[in-house]
């Protein structure tokens, strides 16, 4: 009976292997190819678009089966990881031509979406954050990530679970590690959105690794650091020596905004297209090295809230924006600088390869040049910072001795370090050329004996060196001067005693020439890795510098101003600008408004038409503050502000569909969000609060949110609202102040002029608005007839919502007007009611009962008319 496939020791090696990483894809090593089994083979071949074949097909079980060849491997890698899959390689740890039997294999790397090294060039400027959770017995969440790329670790001591998603969805992180303490609840949280749940339940930190946490603690910060060390140590199982000491950090001590704001307000994603283009981040990243373009994303992800860290920049890139010149030269040198941290990463790992020295050693040439242009800026200024800039010559000097300038991608494979540096691989590399030399003279010499001019002396890896005489100069071969070594179609190949002798040595030194190459490369990549904190901190400060050049190029393209930070509470902005609207439109185009929130204001109530601007003026202050306070220079003429600790937005309309929530839905809770965490130093950005519900509910929500932001909370709000009888808020409100964009119509069609004015607008411009949409004409004339009506009929109405004699001032204590007696239940419903109260008589409510009977959408237009016009007639002969 024939052996069952799966029975061979290939295939029970395999299963051994696989059993150990049963929710990755196995890449199986045989000979020059990877191959997947099973399962692995039957999805992977549907995802990579590979062949599906089987193993042994006359088998009793033959196995689905495809591969890829394995220099082609990177690629298949990339799209599984791209689309969510883990993929374990599983080498040959022997050569099979001196194995025993069993080829012994092994997995040398767990690839996640977390742990991926090897970025695109699209991707340089992009961090890919591992990240880590674990809880204690009081419902605190310990939280860590790192990017093993650049080797930053960082880790935090939060509250909540919300708290926790909010980091998450701000590091953008594909990945997160958790324990048992994690229940499945929470893990779904992430699941949904779109982000792998790894487990890590025993820990066990290498001996060489426990100094990254000796600065921790916090105790469950540390025990969470010390769960994602197990797992990327058990996954990559290779040095971990670019990894920086664990950072404890608090959201707190930042400018915090949390990942619906950020997405509102398109710091770093288009809400249109989810990509950079359009953003903050498009508009500020004039970066010239990956490093800065980097940290460029970090600094606008946690911007500063200590005035003198901020004025610290601020300083600098005033210093930059005055010194067009030596700005210019720096970015001359910044540009030939490659990505230091990622290179000390390559280096850790042992995946660094001869480019990628020469590109350190081109690196580091630079420091010394960009010393050179900090040195003619003010010392006081940057004086810090130039003597923090280490050129790490040593290095430098090191790679220039040792590696050619233009080294081949393998680091096996020879040609790789430079004549001079080893005395044995000089001599070895004699050998060959010598050896070369005196084939090329034996060629020419068997042709002089023997008169074959074809006759040539050549080289096959099978059978090494010989002479080759066509079948047609046999004869002029003297007798007993050769042997014969291979017989082909049209010639013999043969061989000499003394050729054999040369070939021998030539060999020898090729082979050995190659071993010791590959061991000096390997020296000297660990000499590199002795300095890579040197390296890293390097890379910190050429960011750094970077990031303020990149500040001062935009501040002097868009014309930025330096902005002043007070203490007063008070926000004076003059001919404030959207930057990335601005840079879209153009400047000549875009209309400047100012924002005047003196300390005794902390309310705007905005009003106006749609598409006027309203959403574009309210950013536009957030993106100023968040620009203050990265350090940067601000879209204005000039601008005082205070220092936000926090940044709230409700803007735009979309149902969360994954948590099956409604717009409204989302709408309070964001709302919500604002007003239970908002503090004084907060500022508040409300767009439409209450539309997504029926007109009553959503005015009385939104009068009752301002009232509250008001009395309590106390933070700067901007609120924009097309409840008009909102304005009248003002009365009774003291610190709120009404806004309008102002808007004129000529000829009946309506012009947006852009600009911000004090005080209500004096009319909703829905239909003119209609009219820009397109709709048809017809439609417009009977809205506008059914406005008309409705404006007659409410004309003497008092304002809606507004409890203009009992009106409760901030004590909570009613105002009493002395010239009236204090209302009765009965006045003050009437003082709400929408409409004016008609005194009740029998027809009028004859009139009522028809209405409330009447199914409008059965009716056609004409029939509508012609019931109200009867309607109007019974009324009128009254």
């Amino acid at each position: 009976m024939p052996q069952k496939t799966s029975d061979t020791p290939m295939m029970q090696q395999y299963m051994a292997i696989k059993k150990d990483y049963p929710d990755a894809f196995l890449f199986y090593r045989i000979g020059d190819f990877y191959e997947l089994f099973y399962d692995d083979a039957i999805k992977g071949a549907q995802i990579l678009e590979l062949t599906l074949t089987s193993r042994s097909h006359n088998a009793v079980d033959p196995i689905p089966m495809c591969g890829m060849p394995h220099h082609a491997v990177q690629n298949y890698v990339d799209i599984l990881i791209e689309k969510g899959y883990k993929v374990a390689i599983c080498e040959q740890m022997e050569d099979p031509r001196l194995a025993k039997g069993m080829v012994k294999r092994e997995v040398i790397q767990l690839i996640t979406p977390g742990t991926v090294t090897d970025s695109n060039v699209n991707e340089a400027k992009s961090n890919n954050y591992l990240t880590a959770l674990t809880k204690d017995d009081d419902d605190q969440f310990g939280f860590a990530y790192a990017d093993l790329s650049t080797g930053e670790l960082k880790t935090s001591h939060l509250s909540t679970v919300e708290a926790v998603v909010n980091e998450v969805v701000n590091l953008r992180s594909k990945e997160i590690v958790v324990d048992s303490s994690i229940d499945k609840e929470q893990q779904n949280q992430f699941e949904k959105l779109n982000i792998m749940v790894s487990h890590q339940n025993s820990v066990e930190v290498k001996a060489e690794l426990s100094y990254l946490t000796q600065n921790l603690e916090d105790q469950l910060e540390k025990a969470t650091v010390d769960t994602l060390l197990t797992y990327i140590t058990v996954t990559q199982k290779r040095s971990l020596a670019h990894l920086q000491k664990a950072v404890a950090y608090e959201p707190s001590y930042f400018l915090r905004m949390d990942h619906y704001s950020k997405y509102n307000l398109e710091l770093t994603r288009s809400i249109r297209s989810g990509k950079k283009q359009g953003t903050l981040l498009w508009l500020l990243d004039e970066t010239r090295t990956a490093m800065g373009g980097r940290l460029l994303k970090q600094w606008l992800d946690r911007p500063l809230i200590q005035k003198k860290e901020i004025e610290s920049r601020q300083i600098k890139v005033g210093e930059l924006l005055d010194h067009y010149f030596e700005r210019s030269n720096l970015q001359e040198e910044l540009v030939k600088v490659y990505d230091l941290e990622r290179l000390a990463g390559r280096v850790a790992f042992g995946n660094v390869n001869g480019r990628d020295l020469i590109q350190l050693k081109t690196s580091l040439r630079q420091i010394p040049k960009i010393q050179h242009v900090l040195s003619e800026l003010d010392s006081k200024v940057f004086g810090t910072m130039l003597a923090k800039l280490d050129p790490v010559e040593d290095i430098a000097d090191l790679i220039d001795r040792s590696i050619v300038d233009e080294p081949p991608i393998s680091v096996t494979e020879g040609n790789v370090i430079k004549d001079g540096y080893n005395e044995q691989l000089d001599k070895y590399r004699d050998a060959m050329t010598n050896g070369k030399k005196w084939m090329a003279q034996l060629e020419a010499s068997e042709r002089q004996v023997t008169g074959i001019r074809n006759l040539k002396v050549g080289y096959n890896k099978v059978f090494g060196y010989y002479i080759e005489i066509t079948k047609a100069n046999l004869s002029a071969v003297p007798e007993g001067r050769y042997e014969r070594k291979q017989t082909l179609t049209n010639a013999e190949r043969f061989i000499t005693p003394a050729l054999k002798e040369k070939e021998s040595l030539i060999l020898e030194a090729e082979e050995q020439s190659t071993t010791l190459e590959y061991k000096l490369f390997s020296q000297i990549r660990e000499q590199i890795k002795q300095v890579i904190d040197r390296l890293q901190k390097l890379a910190k400060q050429v960011a750094t510098l970077d990031v303020l050049q990149s500040f001062a190029v935009v501040s002097e393209n868009y014309h930025f101003v330096k902005p002043t930070l007070t203490k007063n509470h008070s926000i004076d902005i003059v001919g404030g600008r959207h930057p990335v609207v601005e840079k879209v439109m153009g400047r000549q185009s875009y209309v400047p408004n100012d924002v005047e929130m003196p300390k005794s204001t902390d309310i705007l109530l905005i009003t106006g038409p749609n598409m006027s601007g309203k959403s574009t003026y309210m950013r536009q202050l957030a993106l100023t503050v968040v620009l203050a306070q990265m350090g940067c220079f601000v879209p204005a003429e000039s601008a005082s502000l205070p220092i936000f600790d926090q940044i709230f937005t409700r803007i735009g309309a979309a149902d969360d569909l994954i948590a099956g929530q409604s717009t409204f839905m989302v709408e309070m809770q964001e709302a919500n969000r604002a007003i239970q965490n908002a503090t004084p130093q907060s500022l508040i950005l409300f767009d439409e609060i209450g539309r997504g519900t029926a007109t009553y509910d959503g005015m009385a929500l939104a009068q009752a949110i301002i009232e509250f932001v008001h009395n309590h909370v106390h933070a700067k709000t901007l609120f924009s609202t097309h409840y008009h009888e909102l304005t009248a808020l003002d009365q009774t409100l003291n610190k709120l102040k009404n806004v309008h964009v102002g808007a004129v119509e000529k000829n009946g069609d309506l012009v947006f002029l852009h600009k911000m004015e004090d005080g209500p607008a004096d009319k909703s411009y829905g239909i003119h608005v209609a009219k820009l949409a397109g709709m048809p004409e017809n439609l417009l004339n009977r809205a506008d007839n059914i406005l008309k009506r409705l404006e007659i009929q409410n004309k003497d109405t008092d304002q809606v919502l507004v409890e203009k004699e009992t009106q409760k001032s901030q004590s909570g204590q009613p105002k009493v007007d002395e010239k009236r007696k204090p209302a009765s239940e009965s006045e003050v419903d009437e003082q709400l009611a929408l409409f004016q109260t008609v005194p009740a008589d029998p027809q009028g409510e004859e009139i009522l009962a028809q209405i409330r009977q009447t199914n409008l959408m059965a009716m056609t237009p004409m029939d509508v008319m012609n019931q109200l016009y009867k309607w109007q007639k019974k009324l009128g002969n009254k």
